[in-house]
């Protein structure tokens, strides 16, 4: 998997954990080994840009995702392509204060994966569906470290 990880928020992060958790996630969801992804960390400034531009909402948030080829679960027979990008904004997310900053990240991290591949949580049943599979891949991984 290649992935392109690049800090621009001032926050200290566990760069090697996101990446390995999304990793994971493709990999455990069927995604060619060969796809590319990018992940960004930004501040609270840029993230509002963001969600004003992309989802037409004010003030930051913790994460979007910005699908590119999309790809959808179980697609490895397609061949490789470029899943897309997360955005994290680690400050707000400090602000979710379920847990630490670097775990909220790596749910994030899954979270915005799952966008990337199609689910949503609109409606309540895929809510159920998104939230359930996003807590079973974080677990797995976490048995793994």
């Amino acid at each position: 998997m290649k992935i392109d990880l690049e800090n621009l928020s001032s926050d200290e992060c566990n760069e090697k954990s996101i990446a390995s958790v999304v990793e994971y996630s493709l990999s455990r969801l069927g995604i060619h080994p060969d796809s590319e992804i990018s992940i960004r960390f930004v501040d609270e400034v840029e993230m509002t840009d963001l969600h004003l531009k992309w989802m037409q909402l004010d003030g930051p948030t913790d994460v979007l995702s910005f699908p590119m080829d999309e790809m959808k679960p179980n697609s490895v027979a397609n061949g490789p392509g470029v899943v897309g990008d997360i955005v994290l904004c680690p400050t707000y997310a400090a602000k979710n204060g379920k847990q630490t900053v670097e775990r909220e990240l790596e749910l994030l991290a899954v979270h915005g994966v799952l966008h990337l591949l199609g689910y949503d949580h609109e409606e309540i049943e895929d809510e159920v569906e998104m939230f359930s599979l996003q807590e079973k891949i974080l677990g797995e991984w976490r048995a793994l470290k």
